[in-house]
């Protein structure tokens, strides 16, 4: 069986310290705005008279508009997928039309299965190909562009921004999938000029389920127009709960996303007998993609759990995740390239360094002589 090779790979543009240490600043003002005299210790729940929502859940989403300089925002359940198809719902769905422009890539597991439930069109153009993404929004009709910020393809490497951008000059909306970005990428979607971005607060240290919409105030309005039952809103202290997490994400990235470079440099370097090369790629997390000399892919997380790494997510950078994650490939990154399948793993340090996240591997693939 030939080894595979890695494709190149072109990762997003990786948050700064400086810079998350101004988003950390830009979060912490906003709080101090809209949850003033003792808010932020204090919660409630319930449809509030008058304002159809918890008041703290309301303060939380103003805070969280502020921070992304976006009209609005509304928390929803159902973390990123839900937040996604709120999205949807109250975007091209809302006005009628199924049709939407999308980037020719498998599609992550959970937005294809809300492609699917909600009857999407999808008109297919691949985003690395910007004359096909010109001549897509001259000749389309579909009002609405869905962009996924972080990769599909390891071997993509267009910039969501030029997208974003060519959109926004044919007069399309844009709807962009912010998971796995905020606060690791330096602006999301909205930032970069889209209309809307959506997102988990699960996979931001949040409570589990909380997701949010954030964007132009006229697509917001309709997610929270939607959401009115009592029974499906954000609580209160669900919603204090993710800002009081949120806070301390942008400096906890930056760290990571360090190491994650440190990593990769030490394993292309031969730092670990057994990985002959390594990459950095956002699928879906910035994480490193690991070439192994066997193909022994689906035995590596189980010979690294014994080692104290994680052999599988919960929310993939959620508040449950410690050790280093050493799983396999994601499943839209194997539809693409199947015969990495037994030959590469993804390691994520979480919040680990480099240093113990190769002893991790080091020792995990020593298993292979036992």
């Amino acid at each position: 069986m030939n080894r595979p090779l890695l494709p190149t790979t072109t990762p997003l543009p990786i948050i700064s310290s400086a810079q998350a240490w101004e988003a950390q600043q830009r979060l912490v003002a906003a709080v101090a705005e809209h949850l003033p005299e003792g808010a932020v210790f204090r919660s409630d729940a319930g449809v509030v008279p008058g304002l159809g929502q918890p008041d703290t859940t309301r303060r939380v989403e103003r805070s969280l508009a502020q921070t992304f300089g976006a009209d609005d925002a509304c928390l929803v359940q159902g973390a990123g997928t839900g937040a996604i198809r709120a999205a949807l719902s109250a975007g091209p769905w809302a006005e009628g039309s199924r049709r939407l422009i999308v980037h020719d890539a498998p599609d992550y597991s959970t937005t294809a299965t809300t492609f699917r439930d909600g009857l999407v069109e999808p008109v297919r153009v691949d985003f690395e190909d910007i004359e096909a993404v010109r001549r897509t929004f001259e000749e389309e009709p579909a009002a609405w562009v869905y962009v996924q910020h972080t990769r599909q393809r390891l071997g993509d490497a267009h910039q969501p921004a030029e997208v974003i951008a060519l959109a926004a000059e044919a007069g399309r909306r844009v709807i962009v999938d912010d998971n796995y970005a905020v606060f690791r990428a330096p602006r999301i979607g909205t930032e970069l000029g889209a209309d809307v971005s959506a997102f988990s607060l699960f996979k931001l240290h949040g409570p589990e389920g909380v997701g949010v919409v954030v964007g132009a105030g006229d697509v917001v309005e309709r997610v929270r127009h939607a959401n009115y039952s009592g029974g499906g809103q954000v609580q209160g202290h669900q919603a204090l709960a993710a800002l009081q997490a949120l806070v301390m994400v942008p400096l906890n990235w930056a760290a990571q996303a360090q190491a994650s470079v440190e990593l990769v440099a030490s394993l292309s370097e031969g730092g670990v007998p057994g990985i002959v090369d390594a990459r950095l790629a956002n699928v879906q997390d910035l994480c490193v993609i690991a070439l192994l000399d066997e193909p022994v892919a689906e035995h590596v997380p189980q010979w690294a759990a014994e080692h104290g790494a994680a052999r599988f997510p919960v929310g993939s950078n959620s508040r449950y995740e410690i050790t280093p994650l050493v799983y396999r490939l994601s499943s839209s990154t194997l539809e693409a390239q199947p015969e990495l399948r037994e030959w590469a793993v993804r390691v994520n340090p979480m919040r680990a360094g480099a240093g113990l996240t190769a002893d991790i591997l080091r020792r995990a693939l020593a298993e292979r002589g036992a």
